[in-house]
């Protein structure tokens, strides 16, 4: 069986500026990055942003599991199937973390006959957007720290500094630091913290922002630390936005790509879904519908966080009406919700699939609470049953969600005319009546007990004392009309992933809070997650190298 990185050099790639031509952008309107990827220019995205609307489509997914939901191989094999029907569709999904890339989940560049290429380029420094993005935010933190130490005009208490500094890796040693050491030259001595890139506020800042404009706005926005007096200080105090604009001109621009049947991708932006936002440029997607009748995107991990971040930030942010959701699912994994170990998934089992159905039915509830419509798609293995399958449609249709098979893993845009077929159906047929969870004006404890109790299950939040003494200092600064970003684990709807299936009579326990004020939105940290994550004991990137003819090996 060929490995995902060998079935995408086994197709020939067009030149990006050919399958480009195809949408309609002329050579003019791209900035090149070799022959395979490309940058839209200002001028295109300017001129077609706010075009015509086609319809948008979320692809979301289960709650993930160690057996795999192939959520963004769903996606990208949905925007070939359409192309394999004659159906002007356009991709838009976010840019791999090099920190999972060479940690445990891999790539994210779809997998089998469904993905996007180049795709050992793509989880390999793509256009270098993370890397603008890492040193804008770092360059931040140095102008703060070199602020201190030239005399401190601002009155920055060094106990209340918020920014941290951020690398695109997973290094669980960066999580608490004490900077400053050696000389009295060499800064002064307090503790710091570092993030995954992807989880930085420049991270969501770059994938809010409209343009240019609006970028350089919302990093003057960014709160650094707070002064003696308790006032935010900010990093336009700080005179660091031009500076961090101009790392970041290039990177705000959308990129484009090919799936592996020529169809156009976007790829821009990459935040987590379990501690940031979880979605891809607002730029990205604007442009997916300004250019397609049908633009698809996806959110990251299960639909209780990724979509209801899509929902409740994202499209409150920038206007959108999503008008379908696809859910993925697998038996596979819908077992293991029901407590079958992952070596005995292969195994017929109806009685544990009933147990964890549960799962998916919650993730059902969930979109619905948000006026759209829903199709779910299982996402096929060879070790299926025909009696699995059926319990499973059967349980779908009973609630009103179209249903359909995926093959597009080992069939590639042919295995997913059966699901585009519904989606279709869905947008022709069936009226989305969009709205968020809960308004602007509701308080923020409020708008976390709604997240809580209605899309995790919950019957309660807690919060220790510093997260509610920071809640209380955000509403105090005005900032309680933000929506909530909630840092989870993705395995559980609780703050507890060993809990599977439909938690029940459990609390979410919030452990910190803080302001984004420059992405627009307050992050509430629950359970035990963390914004740096480690590598596993035997990580992803042992297997990778470059072989004798240059090629990158062991991606996948």
């Amino acid at each position: 069986m060929l490995t995902d990185i060998e079935i995408a050099r086994s197709i020939k790639m067009k030149n990006i500026a050919d399958v480009a031509g195809e949408y309609g952008i002329s050579a003019d309107d791209l900035e090149m990055y070799g022959k395979y990827k490309a940058k839209l220019s200002e001028e295109y995205l300017k001129a077609h942003e706010n075009g015509k609307k086609g319809k948008l489509v979320l692809v979301t997914a289960i709650n993930p599991t160690p057996a795999g939901e192939g959520k963004t191989t769903t996606l990208v094999g949905l925007g070939q199937a359409f192309k394999e029907m004659g159906k002007n569709a356009v991709i838009a999904l976010r840019e791999p973390s090099l920190g999972p890339c060479f940690g445990v989940k891999g790539g994210a560049a779809g997998g089998g006959y469904a993905q996007v290429v180049p795709m050992d380029e793509l989880n390999l420094h793509f256009t270098g957007d993370f890397h603008a993005i890492t040193s804008a935010n770092n360059l931040l933190a140095a102008m703060l720290d070199n602020h201190i130490q030239h005399g401190n005009l601002l009155g920055i208490d060094t106990s209340a500094i918020i920014h941290k500094r951020c690398i695109d890796m997973n290094d669980r040693v960066l999580r608490n630091i004490v900077v400053g050491l050696g000389n009295k030259t060499d800064g002064v001595v307090r503790e710091d913290h570092f993030v995954i890139s992807v989880a930085s506020e420049i991270m969501a800042i770059l994938c809010l922002s409209k343009d240019m404009d609006d970028l350089k706005e919302r990093l003057s926005n960014i709160i650094v630390a707070y002064n003696f007096k308790g006032d935010p200080v900010f990093a336009r105090d700080l005179r660091a936005v031009g500076a961090m604009a101009a790392l970041l001109k290039d990177a705000i621009k959308p990129n484009i790509v090919q799936t592996l049947n020529h169809s156009l991708a976007l790829v821009h932006g990459g935040p987590f879904a379990n501690i940031a936002h979880g979605c891809n440029s607002i730029r990205a997607t604007k442009i997916a519908m300004g250019m397609a009748d049908i633009a698809l995107t996806e959110a990251g991990f299960g639909a209780d966080l990724g979509a209801e971040k899509f929902f409740d930030i994202k499209c409150r942010q920038a206007g959108f009406a999503p008008d379908c959701v696809v859910i993925v699912a697998t038996v596979r994994a819908i077992k293991y919700n029901g407590g079958v170990a992952k070596e005995d998934l292969s195994n017929e089992n109806l009685e544990a699939l009933k147990k964890g159905i549960v799962n998916l039915e919650k993730h059902i509830e969930n979109i619905k609470l948000f006026g759209v419509p829903v199709v779910v798609t299982l996402n096929n293995f060879i070790s299926d049953t025909k009696a699995e399958i059926e319990f499973i449609r059967e349980f779908c249709e009973s609630r009103n969600c179209e249903f359909a098979i995926s093959k597009v893993w080992e069939e590639g845009g042919k295995g997913g005319i059966e699901l585009a077929q519904k989606v279709l159906y869905t947008l022709e047929n069936k009226e989305s009546k969009f709205i968020p969870l809960y308004p602007d004006d509701m308080g923020l404890e409020d708008k976390l007990y709604t997240i809580a109790t209605k899309i995790y299950g919950a019957k309660n939040v807690t919060y220790s004392p510093a997260a509610k003494k920071a809640l209380d200092r955000a509403k105090a600064l005005g900032f309680d009309k933000f929506p909530v970003c909630v840092a989870k684990n993705q395995y559980s709807l609780s703050d507890d992933p060993k809990k599977l299936g439909r938690p029940q009579d459990f609390d979410i326990n919030v452990r910190e809070v803080y302001v984004n004020a420059g992405a627009g939105f307050v992050v509430a940290i629950t359970g035990n997650i963390m914004t740096m994550p480690g590598l596993p004991k035997v990580p992803a990137a042992e297997a990778v190298d470059v072989d004798e003819n240059g090629n990158i090996v062991g991606l996948f």
